[in-house]
Parts: structure tokens; C-alpha cells; sequence
């Protein structure tokens, strides 16, 4: 059996060395940023990627959109109120070019404007906006941190902010003024349902005025509510226009006793 040449064995190292460092695969979100002797080429890719070795190089790019955790950050707001606020921007990478030259790291300069910016923008808020105007402090930070962005060639597509934590004093505060608030409510709901009650039975006294019967089949129809089933006990309301004539009688032997 002849022996392989060392010479042989040495090509085929070398070719495969440099097939594997001159062919690149990228997949389908991926870009690869060239360096042809440290000068800018070109973003290639996806697919099969030609470079020639030990003279270009290639840094990969994710085009896939990221989520970025924005950690807690202490914040006084404009009423002096101390709190913590986090938020999750989600952003991508739209031209790789600029991503690799344009900045160092883009994924740490995108993690520290969008703290700063968070800082920023939830000081010049008062806590009762900061609590109710979510929607508005999103759109104002998005706008902020993609035109801060934009230069690096990173789109951000929105920004959320996840949690606001309150002081346990300024939660009981808030506990407080909203038990106030609910029976301040229920206060002015009870005098509102006293007033319409009020003038249903007004207008249920002029009705029955002018329709004597109509007191009758009222009274009438008391009693069918009041004699139930298993009582044995019938209560008969007595109108007070049946006792007229004899308030009246009593009226009248008051005034002859006064008299005499």
C-alpha cells in the first residue's frame, strides 16, 4: 500500500481551509457587512457569500426585530413624587451598514439612549399623567429614541412602558382618595335617586287627585301585595280621607268646649 504524500495532505488542509474561510452561508434575516483590508464593500446577502480569505472580512447582522428590556429607572416626577418605571422597546436593524460604522455597539447605545430617554421623558410628567396618559408616553418615547436612532440605521417600532412602582405611602394616598372618590359617588347617586323619586310621587299625587278612583284601585291593589300566601297576618291601610269627616267632628266639639 503506498503511503499518501505529506505534500498532499497539506493541500487538501489548505484547500479546505480556504474554502471554509472564502464561502459563507447566510440565512434569510441575516446580512454579513464586508471589510475588504478594513475598507467598507458592501452588505451581502442572504444566501451563498464568496470572500477572499484573509483579506476580507465579514461581520454578521440580524435583521430581525429585537427586544430590549429597559431596566428600572428611578424618576422624580414633576411633582416631586419618587418612582421606579421600566419599559420593553422593540426595534431592528434596517440598514447593517451603518449599524457596524456608524457606532461601536449598537445594541448598548440603543440600551443606554433608551434610558436616559425614559428618565427624561417620565420626569417631565406629573404622577396623575404618568398613571393615565400611557398611551401618550409611549408615542413620545418611540418618537425620541428612533430619531436618536436613526442614524445608526435601527428603526424603533414601539416602545412600552411595563411598570410604574409607587412608594407604599403614596399607594395608600392613592387608596384613600379613591375610597373617598367612590363614596362621594355613591353619595350623590343616592340624592340623585331621591330627587326622581321625589317627583314620581309628586306626579303620582297630582294624578291621583284629580282621579279619585284611581286611589281606590291603588289601595286595592296594596292589599293583593300585602296578603301573601303564608301570612296570617292582613294589614288594611286606611287612606286618611276616610278619617276626614271624623277629624272634622272632633275639630268641631273642640270648639264648643272652648266655647262654654
Amino acid at each position: 500500500m503506498e503511503k499518501v504524500p505529506f505534500s498532499l495532505v497539506l493541500l487538501v488542509l489548505f484547500s479546505i481551509t480556504f474554502l471554509s474561510a472564502a464561502i459563507k452561508v447566510l440565512r434569510e434575516y441575516e446580512r454579513g457587512v464586508v471589510f475588504r483590508l478594513g475598507r467598507l464593500i458592501a452588505a451581502k446577502g442572504p444566501g451563498l457569500i464568496l470572500l477572499i480569505p484573509f483579506i476580507d472580512k465579514m461581520v454578521k447582522v440580524s435583521l430581525r426585530t429585537i427586544v430590549l428590556d429597559v431596566p428600572p429607572q428611578d424618576i422624580i416626577t414633576n411633582d416631586n413624587v419618587s418612582v421606579k418605571v421600566n419599559a420593553v422597546v422593540y426595534f431592528r436593524v434596517i440598514d447593517p451598514r451603518n449599524a457596524i460604522v456608524q457606532v461601536e455597539n449598537f445594541m448598548s447605545a440603543t440600551s443606554q439612549i433608551s434610558q436616559t430617554t425614559l428618565r427624561s421623558v417620565c420626569g417631565q410628567m406629573e404622577l396623575d399623567d404618568l398613571l393615565s396618559q400611557r398611551e401618550k408616553i409611549n408615542q413620545k418615547l418611540q418618537q425620541i429614541i428612533d430619531a436618536q436612532t436613526e442614524p445608526w440605521g435601527i428603526k424603533v417600532s414601539n416602545v412600552e412602558v411595563k411598570q410604574i412602582d409607587l412608594p407604599q405611602e403614596m399607594q395608600r394616598a392613592m387608596a384613600k382618595q379613591a375610597e373617598a372618590e367612590r363614596e362621594r359617588r355613591s353619595k350623590v347617586i343616592s340624592a340623585e335617586g331621591e330627587l326622581q323619586a321625589s317627583q314620581k310621587l309628586a306626579d303620582a299625587a297630582e294624578i291621583l287627585s284629580h282621579h279619585p278612583s284611581a286611589l281606590t284601585l291603588r289601595y286595592l291593589q296594596t292589599l293583593r301585595e300585602i296578603a301573601t300566601e303564608n301570612n296570617s297576618t292582613t294589614i288594611f291601610p286606611v287612606p286618611i280621607d276616610i278619617l276626614r269627616p271624623f277629624l272634622q267632628q272632633g275639630q268641631v266639639k273642640e270648639v264648643f268646649k272652648q266655647s262654654e
